[in-house]
């Protein structure tokens, strides 16, 4: 695409399936972000790899070797600054950020969550929808504040609960539906297609057919 990209940071913590999606995403010519950087508070996360494969910065900045959050969190904000990242995307990143490095990047921080907020939110989201037996799961892309999984909610994709599923059949049929979310979720939100109202978010832009699946409801017209 022309024009210039915006810059990306993905905090990650694990095996980093959400940031592939997102890598992949951004190398499509028509995509308009590019990942400018990857941190990992896991020194041996696989996601680290996954940056290095795709020729893309990766950092460690380990949350046990700081003394504090406070400490932990300028760390991360160093790294970010030094990659001269614009918004920040939360792609199993198992820390919780704090109100004051969220308004350093204030209303530029998104994160997916594996059910459809705001019901199960924070661990083990499958595990807590099968113990209450819903019949339909699925993931949500979220602004994020300084609550745990409660920031506006910009698009979520469903799927059915089978009778027969466990945690880990769920699991990986919601994560299908997270790595088609969350890259059109990014690029909605990057071009300004995403606007806030309170709690609520607009979605200002036209879906193509394949999809309209994956948008809020209120948003399809």
């Amino acid at each position: 695409m022309s024009g210039r990209r915006v810059r990306l940071g993905v905090l990650v913590s694990g095996s980093g399936s959400n940031l592939q999606a997102l890598l992949d995403a951004c190398a499509r010519e028509d995509f308009p972000a590019e990942v400018a950087c990857v941190v990992s508070n896991m020194p041996g996360a696989y996601a680290l790899e996954r940056a290095c494969a795709a020729g893309v910065p990766a950092v460690v900045v380990d949350h046990k070797a700081h003394a504090s959050k406070v400490e932990f969190e300028a760390a991360l904000l160093e790294a970010l600054r030094a990659a001269g990242v614009e918004w920040v995307c939360l792609a199993g990143f198992m820390r919780l950020l704090s109100a004051d490095f969220l308004g350093r990047f204030t209303g530029k921080v998104l994160n997916v969550h594996p059910s459809l907020l705001p019901s199960f939110p924070g661990l083990h989201a499958q595990r807590q929808a099968l113990e209450r037996g819903v019949k339909v799961a699925g993931c949500t892309v979220h602004f994020v504040d300084a609550g745990t999984d409660t920031g506006p909610i910009i698009g979520q994709a469903a799927v059915p609960v089978l009778p027969d599923d466990d945690e880990k059949s769920l699991s990986a049929r919601i994560l299908v539906e997270e790595h088609r979310l969350y890259p059109l979720a990014v690029r909605l939100a990057v071009t300004g297609q995403v606007a806030l109202d309170g709690m609520r978010t607009r979605v200002t832009a036209v879906a193509t057919a394949g999809e309209l699946s994956l948008r809020s409801p209120g948003a399809v017209k």
